[in-house]
């Protein structure tokens, strides 16, 4: 019970990075934050203690080692999502050069008033 605590304060603190901060750094250290909080969940809802990965040579092993395997789709997804997160942190990280290269800061307040 304490891993899925400890996964949720994590979460929580990466959504408090994305809404209180205004720095567009820290903002996207807050999303990443985030997404591996969430990586970190799918991962311990899949995960058993003592259990083995579900490949079996025959019926009877199958039968007798059933409720002690370690279920693969979570893994399997997650492995997804992280190259799905390492795109769109590339893509968030290149519009904030952009807006640094335009503007000049990376604060979203001045950013706001320097439109043009």
């Amino acid at each position: 019970m304490v891993p899925y605590i400890l996964c949720t304060i994590l979460l929580l603190l990466g959504v408090y990075g994305v809404i209180a901060k205004k720095n567009l750094v820290k903002i996207v250290i807050g999303l990443l934050i985030i997404e591996y909080a969430t990586n970190l969940m799918l991962i311990l809802i899949g995960y058993r203690t003592g259990g083995t990965a579900p490949i079996v040579s025959n019926a009877e092993e199958a039968a007798l080692e059933a409720s002690n395997f370690v279920d693969p789709l979570p893994q399997a997804l997650i492995v997804t999502s992280i190259v799905i997160g390492l795109g769109i942190s590339a893509l968030v990280i290149a519009i904030c050069l952009r807006l640094y290269e335009k503007y000049g800061t990376f604060d979203i307040l001045q950013i706001r008033r320097l439109r043009g």
